[in-house]
């Protein structure tokens, strides 16, 4: 069992009709058509989500991600319209909600990895490959790849684990032709952002995107390159063979696992309240990430 240990009721807004409730972000559409995205403070874990929030978060993964489109704008059309308040919005939707172009929607996960961990690293313990790409030997936790890799995954509902899958079973569902423009998006945005948080001094280790099609163009969804959808590491602690510290969530999954929390993350039981100490450090953790890719403070 998993999923929402408290699902919120969604607000209402006159001009607005809720479509969705996600991990982080509720959906909805106007009356042009857009759909309007509004980023919660919600945080998630071993694919719960918690009934703490953490202050901030969804403002922060907003303005990261516009960051990002900016950066990217020259690779990459991006869905924001704008970044006004729909009118008779909350006062607390300022500087979360985005008014986006309603796509088709790829049922993809689009990751690219320049670096090998997670559920890559595991496959690759088994098989040497990630995904059906053979790898070569002697790889590591946190071992750079010898070029950034596409693989892909499919789509889960809340409380379900995205599934890696092969190049070859994207192309069996979308088409050859819509598989091969998602890899290059991929991996060709990954190398931009990398170098860009190079220079900041974070690897970039492994980030997913979403696309979506208006008409026959592909353009770039969702969130992107946040504490959320990518791992983010210091450089100047990197050091492969061991699981490198980042820029993320961590500090609720170690509390999650450890005897403090008394939560047993294999049985029914949902995940207990965070401590205001790992509120604390985990929105620092998003703030720092902010800062030191953006080069500006947080408000």
């Amino acid at each position: 069992m998993s999923g929402f240990v408290e699902k919120p009721e969604p607000i209402q807004v006159p001009g607005l009709v809720h479509l969705h409730t996600g991990k982080v972000r509720e959906l909805y559409q106007n009356e042009a058509g857009d759909l309007v995205m509004v980023a919660s403070d919600r945080m998630s874990a071993y694919d719960w989500v918690l009934p703490t929030e953490i202050p901030d978060k969804g403002r922060i993964l907003t303005q990261l991600s516009l960051w990002w489109f900016d950066q990217l704008r020259d690779l990459a059309t991006n869905h924001v319209i704008s970044t006004e308040l729909p009118a008779g919005a909350p006062a607390d939707w300022a500087g979360r909600t985005l008014v986006c172009k309603s796509l088709k929607m790829v049922p993809v996960e689009c990751v690219a990895r320049g670096y090998l961990t997670g559920s890559g690293l595991l496959e690759y313990e088994e098989s040497r490959t990630v995904c059906g790409l053979a790898l070569p030997e002697g790889l590591v936790d946190g071992s750079e790849l010898p070029a950034p890799i596409f693989t892909p995954a499919t789509k889960a509902e809340v409380g379900e684990h995205d599934e890696n899958v092969s190049y070859e079973e994207v192309a069996r569902q979308v088409g050859a032709e819509t598989a091969a423009q998602l890899r290059q998006a991929t991996l060709a945005v990954y190398s931009r952002a990398r170098d860009i948080a190079r220079d900041r001094g974070i690897i970039l280790a492994d980030t997913k995107f979403e696309f979506g099609f208006d008409g026959d163009s592909l353009v770039l969804a969702d969130e992107v390159l946040t504490p959320d959808s990518s791992r983010f590491w210091p450089a100047d602690q990197w050091q492969p063979g061991r699981a490198q510290a980042s820029y993320d969530k961590q500090f609720v999954r170690n509390w999650l696992t450890s005897a403090a929390s008394g939560w047993d993350r294999k049985s029914e039981q949902p995940p207990p309240p965070l401590p205001q100490e790992v509120v604390e450090a985990t929105r620092q953790k998003y703030v720092e990430a902010y800062e030191r890719l953006t080069g500006a403070g947080w408000r």
